[in-house]
């Protein structure tokens, strides 16, 4: 016979949350298991009344929309999460901003006005600095790139080595000039790419440029998550969080706070 757990079922989900965050610094060096941790943690020092799954090991409701890798630091990262009490989002947000470690920074919460995150994402925006590189090798670079059909890399994952092309993703690459904090040259590119599976990364497409025109920075690339969303036919991407912003202001109310 089966077993069912004691007690109660939990409270139901009566307000969906959703947030956009960023990890900056050192912290985007810790893994998203470490985040997931550390975002748990967080949620029960903002004393949040987070709704939980039933079964006999329940866990608070919280949906993750796409980590960026280990190492890779971002402006625009995206999770949801279910309440079982109605809050002010914005009560929430300034509560687990507080109880969060700098460089996890909670930029915005907004109710959810319905259907599916991660099917409001399917790009994302990068920049990509290069210590060492200039501007014109850089662009030269990107250039080759570009005018390639197929730019197959290698990467290692947990399976062994598995070969990933790196330009199916890329839709535009734009260089720029800059420096290092020690004046030297620093090529800056900005990447828009198609989240496709499997997924392209920032070091797919800087292995692409290394394959086809010898790009190499003198230092580790400092790459950065600006922003994600949907690309529209003006090769724009639509804010996620746009519709639930315009469902928020037509409801015009607040919930209660935290």
């Amino acid at each position: 016979m089966a077993r069912t757990p004691e007690g109660p079922p939990p409270p139901p989900t009566v307000q969906k949350l959703r947030l956009r965050f960023t990890k900056r610094g050192r912290l985007r060096f810790i893994s998203h298991r470490d985040f997931a941790r550390a975002f748990e943690r967080a949620l029960r020092r903002a004393r949040v009344p987070m709704a939980y799954s039933a079964g006999f090991s329940p866990h608070p409701k919280i949906s993750y929309v796409g980590a960026v890798p280990t190492g890779v630091a971002s402006e625009a990262e995206y999770l949801e999460i279910g309440l079982a009490q109605r809050c002010d989002p914005e009560a929430v947000r300034r509560a687990l901003d507080e109880s969060l470690p700098p460089g996890i920074d909670v930029l915005e919460c907004v109710e959810s006005s319905g259907g599916s995150l991660p099917e409001r994402i399917d790009t994302s925006e990068w920049e990509v600095r290069l210590p060492g590189v200039p501007a014109d090798l850089a662009a030269a670079a990107v250039v080759a790139f570009l005018a390639n059909a197929e730019v197959y890399v290698e990467r290692l994952t947990k399976d062994g080595k598995r070969q990933i092309d790196a330009r199916a993703a890329v839709i535009s690459i734009e260089t720029r000039g800059g420096e290092t904090a020690a004046a030297e040259p620093c090529a800056i590119l900005r990447l828009v790419v198609r989240q496709l599976t499997p997924a392209v990364r920032p070091d797919d497409v800087l292995s692409g440029l290394r394959l086809v025109a010898g790009l190499a920075p003198s230092a580790p690339a400092e790459a950065t998550r600006l922003a994600q969303g949907l690309l529209d036919d003006t090769g724009r991407l639509i804010d996620p969080l746009a519709a639930d912003r315009a469902a928020t202001v037509d409801r015009g109310s607040a919930p209660s706070p935290v």
